[in-house]
Order: C-alpha cells, then sequence, then structure tokens
C-alpha cells in the first residue's frame, strides 16, 4: 500500500508541475493563434491537436526516441543537466506537456478569438501597458477558460498511460504514477488494489469535471 501512496503523490506532483509549466507556454501560444492570419494557420492547430487522435503509444514511441542520448534533444539534455530524459521525471514533464498541450490550448484559444477587443482599446487610451492590460482586462474577462484549461491539463495528466509508459517505463518512486501502479496490479491478478486505484481515479475524474462544467457555466451566466 505504500507503494500506491507513493504513486498518489508522484501522479499529483507530475500533474501540478505540468499543467503549471503548460500554461506559460499556452498562453502566448494561444494569444499567438489567436491573432494570426496565415493560409498555415490550419496545419498549426492541427499539430498542436494532434495528441487528442494520435495513439498515445505512438507519441509515446516518438519522444522515447527523441530522449535517448543518441538524438539531439536527448544529447542536449544530457549535457545542461548531466542527465537523461528518458525514463526519469524530467522526462514524464516533457511528455506530458506534449500529450496535454491542446487541452490547455483549446479553452485559451477559445477564450481569445471571443473576447470583446474594444475594453482593450479603451485601456490602452488610459495609458495602461500591454502587461497591464492583460492582466487588468483579459485575465479578469477570460478566467472561466483560464480555469478549465488548467483543470482539464491537471485531469488529463493524472489518467495518462501509453504515454508514460512508454517514456517512463515503470519505476516505483520515480515514474511509477497511478494508471501504471493499476496496470502493475492488473499484470499480478492482485484486483483488490487495482479496484481501489481504479475506483480511485473514476471519482477524481468525476469530480473535476463536474467542478469544471459548474465553473464554466458560473462564469458564462456572468
Amino acid at each position: 500500500m505504500d507503494s500506491d501512496w507513493t504513486a498518489v503523490l508522484l501522479t499529483l506532483r507530475l500533474a501540478a508541475t505540468t499543467s503549471l509549466m503548460l500554461m506559460l507556454v499556452a498562453l502566448p501560444l494561444a494569444w499567438w493563434l489567436a491573432h494570426w492570419r496565415h493560409p498555415l494557420k490550419n496545419l498549426v492547430q492541427s499539430l498542436i491537436a494532434l495528441p487528442l487522435v494520435l495513439p498515445p503509444t505512438v507519441l509515446g514511441f516518438y519522444l522515447l526516441v527523441a530522449f535517448s542520448p543518441s538524438h539531439l534533444p536527448g544529447q542536449l539534455w544530457a549535457g545542461l543537466f548531466d542527465s537523461q530524459l528518458a525514463f526519469s521525471f524530467s522526462g514524464l514533464v516533457v511528455g506530458s506537456m506534449v500529450y496535454s498541450l491542446p487541452f490547455a490550448v483549446q479553452p485559451l484559444y477559445t477564450a481569445f478569438v471571443q473576447l470583446d477587443y474594444r475594453y482593450l482599446e479603451v485601456s490602452k487610451t488610459l495609458g495602461l501597458s500591454a502587461f497591464a492590460r492583460f492582466r487588468r482586462v483579459v485575465v479578469p474577462l477570460c478566467r472561466p477558460y483560464f480555469v478549465v484549461a488548467l483543470g482539464l491539463t491537471f485531469a488529463h495528466t493524472v489518467g495518462e498511460f501509453g504515454v508514460v509508459l512508454m517514456i517512463g517505463g515503470n519505476i516505483p518512486g520515480q515514474t511509477q504514477v497511478l494508471s501504471i501502479a493499476l496496470y502493475d496490479h492488473v499484470e499480478s491478478l492482485d484486483y483488490d488494489r487495482a479496484h481501489l486505484l481504479a475506483f480511485g481515479l473514476l471519482v477524481f475524474s468525476f469530480v473535476m469535471l463536474s467542478l469544471l462544467y459548474r465553473f464554466n457555466r458560473k462564469g458564462s451566466a456572468e
């Protein structure tokens, strides 16, 4: 049971780290996409949304190849941090960011496309800087979408299996997240512990989605 609690803590750490770091990437990316007018825009959006339809094991395989010391991403990581990216927590974070990217970008992109930019124009005439306009106008108006993006990314990362198995393996305390621990229990025919983890993930997913729908509905009503 101690190993299961370790997997729980590792999963929460992975989901929190991935969500926070991915928001830093998704915010400027979604803002840029919302204002970009170019024939290649559909191609870029398709590339970002690819993890939604691509089998996780396929994405995990290519990430595993890229993370190896014989390829450039793995070589750069080893040179900078003197450690390997594959089969490490850092590798799980990078892989999770790639896999969960559309869950962060799509809600933010929707928010920025629907935003009434007249508020920004008015705030600009008041002498607010670009950062101040974003912080004091865009963030309050788009707050429900920010929360949805953060919540979906967190929940999606908690439920990952194929990608984390391919790039992280099954190392207790290092890469064995909840979904991997559940699979491990099923393989060893320990169905009691498998039922406990599966039910916990089911309840978590339902509660998380219920909260996000409620918050989004409340935000839309405002």
